[in-house]
């Protein structure tokens, strides 16, 4: 909570300090002479006024600054207690027709009198942001009246019984797709293979399908399922063709790849971790995913994410995957080609 103190912002509005701070947050709502409002772009501050703002935490400070002192020790809670007229309620995006749409397309303040202050995507809080795109399955926080919560309530869905299906029909669609892109020729003999391929289909499809009305949302549960039997298939498959000629592998010299792989996997990762943690000052749990996402290696990712009990390591190994996932594809094919030329 802040209480706004600085005369230089005194009347001016919302948007205006949106425009001069080039800051992402949101004012909740409002409060002048015990009176609690919720605000939009067009409302004007006032000295004395006391507003409730959310905003990325190292945020906090600056816009703090500018706008007043922290109220310490109070909570919108406390107002919503003591006036039992505005509410918050975590509501579930179900309409396909929402997919893909910003939330300065749907005007939440200003259609419905509601503001939206985070969102919830598998897991991970985001910062309700103008630009950004709702998908089904977003669980968004909305503070208004009863009646508006519940008109966005209509609007958008929030029936939970839509999400217990799965979309099978994209999902196997994509992976099709995603085996046919994989075998296009790229030149000099190279294609993305059974890899690569599906996995720039998924790449463009999360990001452009909405515009083509392509549903991809998949259940927690559902989703956790294919990666145990995704990432069950691969290791037994890797251990059906390693153990056919285990033995004879290892008579033949088999230890000195294990200690030359050793050492090329080891020291990479050992500079990188210590790169990353005391230079970049990386999350631990995020540098888990990265490690494992550069490896392209998903029984680490599975180690890390069980370690963790959160979704760090699955944003870092996501960020770096699919880069490392391509040049493991093409510039091996690069190296054979070069080789054998």
């Amino acid at each position: 909570m802040l209480r706004v103190t600085n005369a230089a912002v005194a009347g001016r509005t919302l948007q205006d300090l949106h425009n001069f701070l080039n800051r992402q947050f949101v004012v909740v709502r409002c409060i002048k002479d015990g009176v609690m409002s919720i605000p939009n772009g067009e409302t004007k501050l006032e000295i004395g006024m006391e507003i409730h703002l959310v905003c990325a935490e190292d945020e906090a400070e600056p816009i703090s600054v500018l706008i007043g002192e922290n109220i310490e020790g109070k909570t919108w809670k406390d107002d919503i207690d003591k006036k039992q007229k505005y509410v918050s309620h975590r509501l579930v995006i179900t309409k396909p027709e929402i997919n893909g749409k910003t939330f300065g397309q749907i005007h939440f303040s200003t259609i419905y009198g509601v503001n939206v202050t985070r969102v919830t995507r598998n897991g991970m809080d985001l910062f309700a942001d103008r630009n950004l795109r709702l998908q089904v399955g977003d669980r968004i926080l909305v503070t208004g009246t009863e009646e508006n919560v519940e008109a966005v309530k209509r609007a958008i869905g929030s029936s939970v019984k839509r999400l217990d299906h799965p979309n099978v029909g994209a999902i196997f669609f994509g992976i099709m797709l995603g085996i046919l892109v994989g075998q296009i020729p790229l030149g000099m003999g190279m294609k993305l293979g059974l890899a690569g391929g599906p996995l720039v289909v998924a790449i463009l499809i999360g990001a452009f399908g909405y515009r083509y009305k392509i549903n991809t949302y998949t259940s927690t549960s559902a989703n956790l399922m294919l990666r145990e039997v995704g990432l069950l298939l691969f290791l037994s498959s890797v251990g059906i063709q390693a153990g056919a000629h285990f033995w004879e592998t290892i008579m033949a010299g088999g230890l000195t790849y294990v200690w030359t792989g050793f050492l090329i996997t080891i020291i990479p990762i050992l500079i990188m971790g210590v790169v990353a943690r005391k230079v970049l000052k990386l999350n631990y749990f995020t540098l888990m995913g990265l490690i494992a996402g550069s490896n392209t290696d998903p029984p680490a990712l599975a180690f890390a994410n069980q370690t963790a009990g959160n979704d760090a390591p699955a944003v870092g190994y996501s960020t770096v995957y699919p880069l490392a996932m391509f040049l493991r594809i093409l510039v091996a094919q690069v190296v054979l080609l070069a080789f054998l030329s």
